[in-house]
């Protein structure tokens, strides 16, 4: 694999992680954890995932149940194994 596919490979795998996470901090309040969505990590862990999880909210969301995170991992995960295919 060049540069190329590995640099877009790993971060393709920190974008991962990083919905994953946002997930995960979205499950505390209901654990009784107060989380402050004005905190510089909330917040830049926010501005990574909300260009990729906003638009498939559209389609993504059942009643109250968001679906987005599940489908954004589902594609990174599929765009991830073609690099590796393809290169």
């Amino acid at each position: 694999m060049d540069l190329l596919g590995i640099i877009l490979y790993y971060l393709f795998g920190a974008l991962y992680w990083a919905i994953l996470i946002r997930v995960l901090i979205s499950w505390l309040p209901v654990a009784g954890v107060q989380i402050d969505p004005y905190h510089p990590i909330i917040k830049i862990l926010y501005g990574i995932t909300d260009p990729i999880l906003d638009p498939l909210r559209r389609f993504a969301t059942i009643g109250m149940i968001d679906l987005s995170p599940i489908i954004a991992l589902v594609v990174i995960g599929l765009v991830q194994r073609a690099i590796i295919g393809f290169l």
